[in-house]
């Protein structure tokens, strides 16, 4: 498989860093006034992270890295689009939270990083982006130190089918060489106004996950599914508080997002 799949991500995620860190959906203000971004549960289940090494993978521009590091962890965020990392480095300056983070791809994070960590976080519309499943899993193994934690928190597979109309309109299944698709704005501005379009994305299943990770030499220790999601991606979604979106009682519940835990050794 070429390249270009990820040429034209990194360009679409570079643009739109900058668009999202203006966003209401974001809302700096609030986080810069102690607002953490870590609204699916992340702190009450790993609990007290004082002192531990975390490193943040497809960290974006830093929010939940920054959040996790407002929890006490000695925190590391790694992504491949430097506009969104130039962004992370600044937020961090402003609201004076120590932290690194690191220009990379995700496949080469282990050589970029140089080291294993604590806990391993990760997800939240992330793994879409990437082609080779057992490759990324072999990759979280080895962040993980020795006894330390794989946390893994997405959006759940389901969800990818469903078109702007919530009918059935994308595969569960995607093919190898992925989905072309050509979307301009953003999920945290519809009506931004981008010149990079065109991206390339997978939909990795649960089954190609959870065996991804058991392959790679991680041990699962916990598999929820969640009937919320942090994206009204649909109208009639409900506000469920704290950032949140459910479906009304008078539709079928599904799941929106899911979240793993898994150990090394």
């Amino acid at each position: 498989m070429s390249n270009k799949w990820l040429e034209l991500n990194k360009a679409s995620w570079n643009e739109r860093a900058s668009i999202h860190v203006r966003s209401s959906m974001y809302d700096m203000e609030a986080f810069k006034a102690g607002r953490s971004s870590l609204v699916n549960g992340e702190l009450d289940a790993i609990g007290d992270v004082s002192g531990k090494d975390l490193v943040h993978l497809q960290c974006h521009f830093g929010l939940d890295t920054l959040s996790w590091a407002r929890a006490g962890a000695k925190v590391t965020g790694l992504d491949f689009s430097e506009t969104a990392i130039a962004a992370a480095r600044e937020i961090a300056t402003e609201i004076g939270v120590e932290a690194e983070f690191v220009v990379a791809n995700v496949y080469d994070a282990p050589e970029a990083l140089g080291r294993q960590y604590d806990i391993v976080y990760t997800g939240i519309g992330a793994i879409c982006w990437l082609p080779d499943i057992e490759a990324w899993a072999r990759v979280m193994a080895d962040l993980v130190k020795p006894r330390g934690e794989f946390y893994f928190v997405e959006f759940h597979p389901t969800e990818w089918i469903w078109d702007e109309d919530f009918k059935p309109g994308y595969d569960y299944f995607t093919p190898k060489e992925g989905l072309a698709l050509h979307e301009a704005g953003s999920y945290a501005d519809p009506n931004a106004v981008t010149e990079h379009n065109d991206t390339v994305q997978w939909n990795h299943t649960l089954g190609e996950v959870v065996s991804a990770l058991i392959k790679a030499g991680l041990r699962i220790t916990e598999l929820k599914e969640h009937d919320t999601t942090m994206v009204k991606v649909w109208d009639f979604l409900e506000d469920a508080g704290n950032g949140l979106y459910r479906m009304p009682a008078d539709r079928t519940n599904l799941p929106f997002m899911y979240t793993l835990r898994a150990e090394k050794g």
